[in-house]
């Protein structure tokens, strides 16, 4: 495993899990909703520790009470756990340059985790910013659902969320350049291309430029080493990245 992935994940995650008999951890138990199949925790900058944990043997086997931000990062599968580490670095530091509208940006990527029984569990996992002060991330909070019908193939999937979605997203593509990875805007316009719509058709269509559908498509040919529109498409149904 490289060293370099995930440096500032690593850091935080600590190994001290959420005090649930605080006044703040009642409180969040009663005032966050919390859908089946589904675990959350808050962690604290200020703290630096996880300060709420809700749902979490029901996801992955662990006790509220016992479940920690370094045990949630370490049952990543493998196979997942550089991207995973990485996005959450570069999304980090991407927000740590905002300082409006915080709480509004957040991301979602696809991935497995080993439920402590060491069956995998195919999760969406959200993180966001939960609370901010003077343009400064206070709080983050995570929600991991369950979803049996995720389809995986060797491309990892993303989507990001925020008031410049535009910026965010082209500084991860940038810096995710090491992995097999495709964004929702980037899927979103090659679903149209496999249903035979072309650029102009497309950029009609999603009310964007032709050159922004240029944009997230010819950057998928070297990412995922095809020669031509044709194998782009098979490449991308072999994935399970049109479902």
């Amino acid at each position: 495993m490289k060293e370099e992935y995930g440096q500032l994940t690593r850091s935080i995650a600590t190994d001290a899990p959420a005090d649930l008999k605080t006044d703040i951890a009642k409180f969040y138990k009663k005032s966050i909703p919390r859908f089946p199949d589904e675990a959350i925790y808050i962690y604290s900058f200020k703290e630096q520790k996880m300060i709420y944990a809700d749902g979490w043997e029901e996801v992955l086997g662990y006790k509220d009470d016992e479940i920690s931000l370094k045990t949630i990062v370490n049952s990543t599968s493998e196979e997942y756990l550089n991207f995973s580490l990485e996005i959450n670095d570069k999304s980090l530091q991407y927000l740590s340059t905002k300082t409006k509208n915080l709480d509004k940006y957040s991301f979602t990527i696809e991935l497995k985790k080993i439920h402590k029984n060491g069956t995998l569990i195919p999760l969406i996992s959200r993180v966001g910013i939960y609370k901010s002060e003077k343009g400064k991330i206070v709080e983050i909070i995570s929600r991991v659902l369950i979803n049996t019908t995720l389809q995986f193939g060797k491309v990892m999937k993303y989507e990001v969320y925020g008031p410049q979605i535009q910026d965010f997203e082209d500084l991860l593509s940038k810096s995710l350049f090491d992995f097999c990875f495709i964004s929702n805007k980037e899927r979103e316009a090659l679903i149209l291309v496999s249903a035979g719509l072309t650029f102009k058709e497309i950029a009609d269509k999603l009310k964007i430029s032709q050159s922004a559908v240029e944009k997230r498509i010819q950057p998928l040919y070297q990412r995922f080493n095809v020669k031509s529109l044709s194998h782009l498409i098979s490449f991308a149904h072999q994935n399970h990245i049109l479902i």
